[in-house]
């Protein structure tokens, strides 16, 4: 049995998520669900729940990994909850759980990913214009190591054709 390709989606939680975000996050994972891969989110609310809604609405598999230790904070759309009671230490969890990473807007939480994603070189795709810390470093790298460069798309079709691309290069 071949392992099946993960991709986390990170992103607002639900304050600072705009409908945007949400519509985007949706439709990533929608985008994910048909290619036969299984979102990751950490869980909760905004960009998360909204990935998994797609991605769910699309017969797709979710996984949420949540801060909390009680596996009922998880967002409704989460087919597998993984309650870690380690906060937001979870985020190193996520990235590393994850064979590649589309990232929809955010604040520092998402950055937080980011870095634990770009120290462990997966693969990044972040959506242009639609704000947040990460937006700078859109085609470009995070540091001087240049360990992985953040590909900018436009779309959700975008994102999850290109992190695709990239996760079996």
């Amino acid at each position: 049995m071949v392992k099946k390709r993960q991709i986390l989606v990170i992103g607002h939680n639900t304050n600072g998520c705009t409908p945007e975000h949400e519509k985007v996050a949706y439709d990533v994972g929608v985008e994910i669900a048909k290619s036969d891969s299984v979102l990751i989110t950490g869980g909760l609310g905004g960009v998360m729940a909204a990935a998994s809604h797609g991605a769910k609405d699309a017969n797709g598999l979710t996984v949420g990994i949540i801060p909390q230790a009680d596996a009922s904070e998880a967002n409704e759309y989460c087919d597998v909850v993984i309650p870690t009671g380690m906060g937001l230490t979870r985020d190193f969890l996520n990235a590393l759980s994850a064979d590649g990473v589309i990232i929809v807007g955010g604040a520092s939480g998402t950055l937080s990913e980011v870095c634990a994603a770009y120290m462990n070189k997966k693969p990044m795709v972040a959506i242009r214009n639609l704000n947040g810390p990460v937006s700078q470093y859109i085609d470009g790298y995070l540091d001087h190591r240049k360990n992985v460069k953040i590909i900018g798309v436009d779309n959700a079709q975008e994102a999850v054709k290109k992190i695709l691309e990239l996760i079996t290069a």
